[in-house]
């Protein structure tokens, strides 16, 4: 059975930081391009962040960029958010997904999901 599970989210004050998980079972994330989305209360779904095999495979949304960074583990078919220097406009649930690739201008369509984590940021 494909699974993606997240965890690390929580409660942050502003300039604080969280590590987001995505771990998959049922396949190998090794074999796929990896996306991070979040949505906030009252707006659509965004795509944040997602990498594949090279580093020019790599996308950040401009609002994140120099503060997130994805990285993956495949030994641990885990894939990472780490998130820094945290905003208030940052607080939404995020969501990891598959994705049919990832070039530097964004995901490409996604695949499976998981269930999300909520990431609030707030003094």
């Amino acid at each position: 059975q494909v699974q993606l599970v997240e965890s690390g989210g929580g409660l942050v004050q502003p300039g604080g930081s969280l590590t987001l998980s995505c771990t998959a079972s049922g396949f190998s994330l090794e074999h796929y391009a990896m996306g991070w989305f979040r949505q906030a209360p009252g707006k659509e779904r965004e795509g944040v962040s997602c990498n594949w095999i090279h580093d020019s495979d790599t996308y950040y949304r401009d609002s994140v960029k120099g503060r997130f960074t994805i990285s993956r583990d495949n030994a641990k078919n885990t894939v990472y958010l780490q998130m820094n220097s945290l905003k208030p406009e940052d607080t939404a649930v995020y969501y990891c997904a598959t994705v049919d690739y990832c070039s530097a201008s964004g995901p490409g369509s996604t695949n499976w999901w998981g269930q999300g984590t909520q990431v609030t940021v707030s003094s």
